[in-house]
């Protein structure tokens, strides 16, 4: 395996992000799904240059981006901004794109469970087309119930998989199966052979090695099931902002190139900017804990 991290967690350039991350011991980008932001020639270079590679993306589902929305126009907007995510991917020599389905932080539906069904599934596979013809896989990603409705635990995102095609898969996130399952490690078996994505983040979405997973017996799930892919670190540490704060400096009070949406993903995440400093700390714990598993 290899050990890959997402750049969304920090409000800062990706180059210095990609810099930070090379000398920590990470040989895997999974970018932020924003293709507006990024020049990927310049960032592709920059990746041999450290000599990393793009793992792939995560859809960050904000404001109107909905495959659930009753709206087909919005609908129709969403699976573009899925498309375009992949073709940033394809750009950066990347393997796949996890894939939340509907917005996230909205937890009131728009349809019945019947209607909002087909539309996922008919908008999962546009994207799942459009991925096959540029050889990039998707992986359908559950999430808590405290920041969607649709899609929770494991067996709900396989059963829209083999809904969408042979070759779609999930990606699972072990601060959320956590919350969901009832046997984490059940959950990843059960995920064999469709599982193509891993997102790392401790029982208090801090990094691993810092809340109460058996980081071990989780590894050693996946060994199991034969997932000799990456890891991808996706800590969002819940900021204390009382005089019990155990990391005084942890709270970026004038973040860099940080937009009104992506303050706002922060926010609904438990979140905020955080310093370099405490995120520096919590990027090389993370590796820290997971390198000699793996």
């Amino acid at each position: 395996m290899e050990l890959s991290i997402h750049n969304w967690m920090r409000a800062e350039p990706v180059e210095k992000t990609i810099r930070r991350i090379a000398q920590l011991g990470y040989t895997k980008l999974e970018i932020q799904g924003e293709p507006s932001l990024y020049d990927t020639k310049k960032i592709g270079a920059l990746l041999k240059e450290v000599g990393m590679t793009c793992w792939g993306s995560v859809t960050l589902m904000l404001e109107d981006r909905n495959l659930l929305a009753k709206d087909p126009a919005q609908r129709a907007k969403s699976v573009q901004y899925i498309k375009d995510v992949v073709t940033m991917v394809k750009e950066l020599d990347g393997h796949m794109v996890s894939v939340v389905p509907g917005t996230v932080g909205k937890i009131v539906p728009d349809g019945r469970p019947d209607d909002e069904w087909k539309w996922a599934v008919d908008g999962m596979k546009q994207i799942y087309e459009y991925a096959e013809s540029v050889d990039i896989l998707l992986g359908i990603e559950p999430i808590n119930r405290f920041e969607t409705y649709f899609v929770n635990r494991g067996d709900q995102a396989l059963a829209l998989a083999k809904e969408v095609g042979p070759r779609c898969g999930v990606c699972l996130d072990t601060f959320h199966m956590n919350i969901e399952e009832d046997d984490m490690f059940a959950a990843i078996r059960r995920a064999k052979g469709r599982l193509v994505g891993f997102h790392v983040a401790d029982s208090n979405r801090m990094a691993p090695g810092m809340g109460t997973l058996n980081w071990p017996k989780i590894i050693g799930t996946l060994q199991e099931i034969g997932y000799d892919d990456v890891l991808s670190v996706e800590f969002c540490a819940p900021l204390d902002r009382t005089p019990a704060n155990p990391y005084p400096n942890s709270i970026d009070e004038n973040p860099e190139d940080l937009s009104a949406e992506q303050k706002k993903f922060l926010e609904d995440h438990g979140s905020s900017s955080v310093t370099e400093e405490f995120y520096t700390m919590l990027t090389r714990k993370s590796a820290e804990t997971l390198l000699p598993l793996i």
